[in-house]
């Protein structure tokens, strides 16, 4: 019997339109009366996703959680209650920094609390609208601010994947041995600390409420996710997700993020099991 779904947001959960399904919500909620831990895992920080819980019942909940940063913080929901944080440092955050200033691309840092941006374009404010508002754009660039700040991780933003790809290649001479790399959205290629990622926050979590790895199930569309889909008892991937994650996945669904892809995972594996 599986007790725990770990579930990606952004092209997963939420539509294209950010919004959450009734028959979703519903699901989630059926879910939840039969015993299952319904956890958000996402790239964006755990104070972006308090939205979410509120439309799904879990906000500011007692016993519920949220894998976030791509598995750099595990929250729990009362009171966003921090129970494990992996950030990076000061220096790599600089270093990741500086050799982003040599591409065309809008860099995120993410602070446990906040996200600044620098070189935002308009094409990338349209898409933080609605997903992640509040954010702080950096008017030079200069982050001798952030020395003392938390830091988690950084990203670089860019339509072009070859591009990305790229990126990925020339900067190994920063990230080999330091920085877990992944990609997301179709837009990102994200840099966290080594060893950090959606699995890995998969698996602390579990341990932490004393479920088996087996008794698990991660949903995701792109390549971030790709760790918790593996490291699950049950790897899902949405109709709509990268064609490259689907092989890696146990069941690939009949429905896209925009066809309650969520409650077809539920009624079948949960409701129906």
């Amino acid at each position: 019997m599986y007790k725990m779904i770990a579930c990606d947001l952004d092209e997963t959960l939420l539509s294209d339109s950010r919004m959450i399904s009734r028959e979703n919500i519903e699901a989630i909620r059926l879910a939840k009366q039969n015993g299952v831990k319904f956890v958000p895992a996402t790239g964006r920080g755990y104070r972006t996703v308090q939205g979410t819980l509120k439309t799904l019942g879990l906000y500011d909940e007692e016993g519920e959680y949220v894998i976030s940063f791509n598995g750099g913080a595990i929250t729990e929901n009362k009171n966003n209650r921090l129970l494990e944080f992996t950030g990076i440092s000061y220096e790599l955050t600089e270093k990741l920094f500086r050799f982003g200033l040599k591409y065309d691309v809008c860099i995120h840092i993410y602070t446990s609390e906040d996200v600044y941006l620098y070189h935002l374009n308009e094409e990338e404010s349209r898409y933080l609208k609605g997903r992640m508002d509040g954010c702080i754009e950096m008017a030079n660039a200069d982050i001798a601010f952030l020395k003392e700040a938390p830091l988690v991780k950084v990203l670089y933003q860019n339509l072009d994947l070859g591009l990305l790809n790229r990126i990925k290649d020339d900067i190994t001479c920063i990230t080999d041995g330091n920085v877990s790399v992944s990609f997301s959205a179709n837009r990102y290629i994200e840099f966290n600390q080594i060893g950090v990622d959606k699995g890995e926050g998969l698996i602390k979590l579990a341990n932490h409420l004393g479920i088996a790895r087996e008794e698990t199930i991660a949903i995701g569309d792109n390549l971030n996710d790709a760790s918790m889909i593996q490291a699950a008892g049950l790897g899902v991937c949405v109709k709509n997700a990268v064609e490259e994650m689907k092989p890696t996945a146990g069941y690939v669904c009949k429905s896209t993020n925009n066809e309650n892809a969520i409650a077809e995972v539920i009624e079948k594996f949960i409701l129906n099991q």
